[in-house]
């Protein structure tokens, strides 16, 4: 055969490399790759030599790849042709004209100096991850700190600490910026492979391959990854074919020790409609709950992006936002945002009087006022004579225990706040004090039928509530 005919064939195996693999994962291993020869061993062996711009890449294709593209070459073929990869990068270059230009009596005084250590060059961007998802740009509080210690701990020694780790909590507590530092940093200072996906993009690339019948191709993809993160479990909902392949994604690379981080938006016991398996799984490591962040360091948040953004407002505009925005960071760097950019828009100084103008939609929006939350307690604590206090506050008698546990149903009936959220609705309880008080009045409901009006009437009085505000 001609050398064209074994072009040809490299050429097909990239091909469907790229169809198997898909354009982003191809493209990092196999784009810089060039066809240079076919060769004859004197074993009568046939081979094709394809060049490869450094070792590091080389040894890696050699590890995740080099079974996958037997397969594809020898089935085209028809026969067993080896593969030789022969580095070409500038270095390799400069090194062979280095030792052409060596005269020989030179080569044993060479050979005995001492070489100055390669610098590691830095990675790039990682294409799955924001650049601006750092620890560096992560505050560190109360609300999170145990999250964040976890974290940095995993990046020291990914897969062999604090693996699987779960970051769960309520919307815009920063659970993805956290999930993504820990893979921002591991790409940075290692060479290890990072997968970072959402779980509807997971569950996306698993039904195209399911539907292409190329379930290896997605198997090989995740499994062969040093560092997998998923963002908002909890899409997997009901999703019994997913999950399953996810089972065992999980497994092949816990057995491996492999780094897993997840995030959800709610404790794994609420997960519905999944695997007890899965489950099970997702709670043998690290699971850290995020809280929304207190009034001081709601403060340090604003300071600090303020700072990265180059912009100096007063401590009392700061202060004006802290106190009057106490929902999650997302809230807080949005709100921040529209000031900075009315300032620039108007060419104006932010005082607190502009601010409160400014901002009042944002104070008084119905999620950041907890309206929704505000009337069931209300309307609660007035169906059994008592105080909003009452419900919030730590007294245990029988007749405000049983109306804040009722409260606490509604709450959960009514609205899509997670068992976190409602717990700080009520006076900072933890979200297991909240989930026994929803499974008590579910009990309840079995054995006392009166219950369900008591609640119907209390739901009719909150809707009532709801119009006149």
């Amino acid at each position: 055969m001609t050398n064209l005919d074994y072009e040809g064939f490299w050429n097909e195996t990239l091909i469907r490399l790229r169809n198997d693999l898909g354009e982003e994962e191809f493209s990092g291993w196999f784009s810089d790759m060039k066809y240079l020869r076919h060769r004859v061993s004197n074993a009568g062996n046939n081979a094709i030599v394809v060049g490869i711009p450094s070792t590091f890449h080389r040894d890696k294709v050699r590890t995740r790849y080099q079974t996958v593209i037997n397969s594809i070459i020898n089935g085209l073929s028809g026969q067993e042709i080896a593969i030789e990869y022969e580095i070409t990068g500038k270095t390799a270059k400069k090194d062979a004209d280095q030792d052409q230009s060596k005269p020989k009596n030179e080569e044993t005084a060479a050979n005995s100096t001492v070489k100055t250590p390669k610098i590691k060059e830095k990675r790039g961007q990682h294409s799955q991850m924001r650049d601006d998802y750092t620890f560096e740009r992560y505050i560190i509080g109360e609300n999170n700190k145990y999250a964040a210690n976890a974290a940095l701990a995993i990046c020291k020694n990914p897969g062999k600490v604090c693996n699987p780790f779960l970051i769960y909590g309520g919307v815009g507590l920063g659970k993805t910026h956290l999930m993504q530092a820990i893979g921002n940093s591991i790409h940075e200072n290692s060479d290890s492979c990072v997968v970072c996906v959402t779980s509807e993009n997971f569950l996306n690339n698993y039904l195209e391959c399911l539907r292409e019948n190329k379930m290896n191709s997605f198997r090989n993809k995740y499994r062969q990854a040093d560092v997998l993160l998923i963002d908002d479990i909890q899409f997997f909902t009901d999703k019994p074919g997913v999950q399953e392949e996810l089972f065992h994604t999980f497994n092949a690379l816990l057995d491996s020790k492999k780094a897993l981080v997840f995030t959800c938006d709610r404790p794994l016991e609420e997960l519905k409609k999944f695997e007890e398996r899965l489950i099970s799984r997702f709670g043998l490591g690290i699971k850290a709950d995020l809280q929304p962040p207190r009034y001081e360091e709601r403060c340090v948040i604003l300071k600090s992006i303020a700072q990265t953004r180059g912009v100096n407002f007063t401590d009392d505009v700061f202060d004006l936002m802290g106190k009057n925005i106490a929902s999650n960071v997302r809230d807080l760097v949005s709100a921040l945002n529209n000031l900075i950019n009315y300032a620039e828009l108007m060419n104006e100084t932010i005082t607190v009087e502009i601010a409160q103008k400014h901002l009042k939609n944002i104070f008084n929006a119905p999620r950041q006022a907890n309206l929704s939350m505000d009337s069931i307690i209300r309307v609660a604590a007035d169906y059994f004579g008592l105080t909003p206090n009452d419900l919030k506050g730590k007294k245990r008698t029988a007749n405000i225990a049983f109306a804040r546990q009722l409260a606490m149903y509604i709450g959960r009936e009514m609205t899509d706040y997670s068992t976190t959220e409602l717990g700080q609705d009520f006076g900072g309880r933890d979200h297991t004090t909240v989930m026994h008080s929803i499974e008590k009045i579910k009990g309840k409901l079995l054995t006392d039928p009166s219950l369900e009006s008591t609640i119907e009437g209390i739901k009719r009085g909150i809707k009532e509530f709801g119009t006149k505000f």
